[in-house]
């Protein structure tokens, strides 16, 4: 039988993906504390998530009524919020130093049965573990954006995670109505190394104008199934998150990670995809 998810979850950061996280709790049944690093971001964090919410009551996606959803919802800044928490899921940016930092003060705060959890896409569990006190009790819960939406969380497993602490997370997320991939540690795990090589040669044959971007999606969509094309999935994902995962692949893989120009520069002038307007696509809804 599937184990119920913690009673008292926390989420470091209320970011899209955070935010998505939190909601996943939430619709689960669960008392969800996220911390910010301000009042305003805060807000804004509470102010995403009701929006989130809102939206699966209207669409019929959950049972409980608006009202209710909210009231499991806490936004702060004070880690203390995470006091009690079985589980705490650190949701900051894709940077190592902001994350070893986010970890440690969450840890700080966390009782030593409570389960600590990285939701990085590519950044090596182990080397966060080594600088936790309590690295048996943590593990990667990688989410896909949108949150909601996606029905695939990866398990990732450290050299020091203890067995029982994979095991548990892997009944959370049957929990919470998505799948479960369990992976060990290594560069990219499994999700982000597969996604971000497709992706890469994508952005290469549009940088070689081999094809329109569009052309390029409905070569996958069409030709082999895939829901969304490589460059409108990186869209949605965020081009600086991509970017990222691409230079830690770099980094530890080899050449064939390089993040092509045009990511660079797209990048650089702002263009992040969806949540900015613009990627390889126009986007009005965001």
């Amino acid at each position: 039988m599937t184990a119920p998810i913690p009673s008292h979850v926390g989420v470091l950061g209320g970011g899209r993906m955070g935010a998505g996280i939190a909601h996943a709790f939430a619709l689960a049944g669960a008392h969800v504390a996220v911390v910010e690093r301000d009042g305003p971001s805060a807000d804004a964090a509470t102010r995403r998530i009701r929006e989130s919410l809102r939206t699966s009551v209207e669409r019929g996606a959950t049972s409980r009524g608006l009202a209710e959803l909210e009231a499991l919802i806490f936004s702060g800044t004070d880690l203390a919020a995470f006091t009690g928490a079985g589980l705490v899921v650190e949701a900051v940016p894709e940077d190592s130093a902001l994350k070893l930092d986010a970890l440690r003060r969450a840890e700080s705060a966390l009782s030593p049965e409570g389960v600590l959890a990285s939701n990085t896409s590519s950044i090596s569990i182990d080397g966060l573990a080594a600088s936790l006190e309590r690295p048996g009790r943590f593990l990667g819960l990688h989410f896909f954006n949108p949150v909601p939406a996606s029905g695939l969380v990866e398990v990732v497993l450290g050299a020091a995670t203890d067995p029982a602490v994979g095991a548990a997370a892997v009944d959370w997320v049957d929990a919470l109505g998505k799948r479960a991939v369990v992976v060990r540690d290594s560069p990219g795990f499994a999700s982000s190394r597969l996604g971000v090589a497709l992706a890469l040669e994508a952005i290469r044959m549009l940088e070689e104008d081999v094809a329109s971007a569009a052309d390029i999606d409905a070569a996958m969509e069409l030709g082999y199934r895939h829901p969304v094309g490589p460059l409108r999935t990186t869209d949605l994902v965020g081009l600086d998150v991509r970017l990222g995962i691409a230079e830690e692949l770099s980094a530890q893989l080899g050449d064939r990670f390089t993040p092509p120009r045009l990511l660079r520069d797209l990048v650089a002038g702002g263009h992040l995809g969806r949540k900015s307007g613009r990627g390889f696509y126009e986007w009005s809804d965001r």
